[in-house]
């Protein structure tokens, strides 16, 4: 028996609890089984230690079955057959947002209803707040000069009855700020509703605050005008708002309006 061999057997029973043996001989000696192993560890070199057993993987989880998504039902924009006259009876004397503590009316909107043409502003101003009507202060009076003085120079023969105006928001914004986000979504939904009954071939948004709520864009219409942006499938010509063609040094603003306008008149009208 080697010697590893014996120093396996003693230690073996010494984890048994064995304190003593007995040697053969003449006489019999006790002897102490921890000293015996303590004076065969002092002889040998240490065992080498024995390698862990690597723990086998724990059992990969079968991957989760897919979700079923269901789409979520797309509302419309509209109710089915809405008309211009639903349209007033549900804006009524709209309390959707701030802009109704400063109005003195609702400016809905003007012009034909069926008309192949519409125009899209920001909002009413105080000449608007005063009649009820889109467009006859400054702005609304050089709006009109172009329609009709573009159309007579192009042989188009409509006028400003003809087309259909309307705006973002429908109440006078304090001190004729911009809207707010949230006054634009509230009023906004009116507005597309108008769009859908009337069906038009093109729309004209004028600034870049009817350029936002139609197209959703954070472009400013230097960028976005004199090419064709679309919505809902109606094509849409982004040009500059009135009021910002009555400044005096904004001379090529009013040259670009104007041919815009005429791309739109042609477009619409040929």
């Amino acid at each position: 028996m080697t010697r590893d061999e014996i120093r396996q057997f003693l230690e073996f029973y010494q984890d048994l609890g064995v304190k003593t043996i007995f040697e053969r001989g003449s006489a019999l000696q006790a002897e102490s089984l921890p000293e015996l192993v303590d004076d065969l560890n002092s002889l040998l070199p240490p065992l080498p230690a024995a390698k862990a057993t690597p723990k086998p993987p724990p059992p990969t989880a079968p991957p989760p079955a897919p979700m079923k998504i269901t789409p979520p039902t797309l509302i419309p924009l509209a109710p089915e057959g809405d008309t211009m006259q639903a349209i007033r009876a549900d804006i009524g004397d709209c309390r959707r947002c701030r802009l109704c503590e400063g109005r003195n009316q609702i400016v809905f909107g003007s012009g034909n209803e069926g008309a192949r043409l519409v125009f899209v502003g920001e909002g009413p101003g105080a000449d608007e707040d005063a009649s009820g009507l889109p467009f006859v202060g400054r702005a609304g009076q050089l709006l009109t000069q172009m329609i009709e003085g573009t159309a007579a120079k192009e042989g188009i023969k409509i006028l400003r009855p003809d087309v259909y105006i309307a705006n973002v928001v429908k109440c006078r914004p304090p001190e004729n700020r911009t809207p707010m986000p949230d006054e634009m979504e509230i009023c906004g939904q009116f507005l597309f509703r108008q769009l859908l009954a009337i069906k038009p071939k093109a729309i004209c948004a004028l600034g870049s605050t009817a350029a936002k709520a139609l197209l959703g864009t954070k472009e400013g219409v230097t960028k976005l005008r004199g090419n064709w942006q679309r919505w809902y499938d109606i094509p849409v010509m982004v040009t500059y708002h009135p009021s910002y063609l009555l400044r005096p040094y904004n001379q090529n603003a009013k040259r670009e309006a104007w041919e815009d306008l005429k791309k739109v008149l042609h477009f619409v009208y040929d």
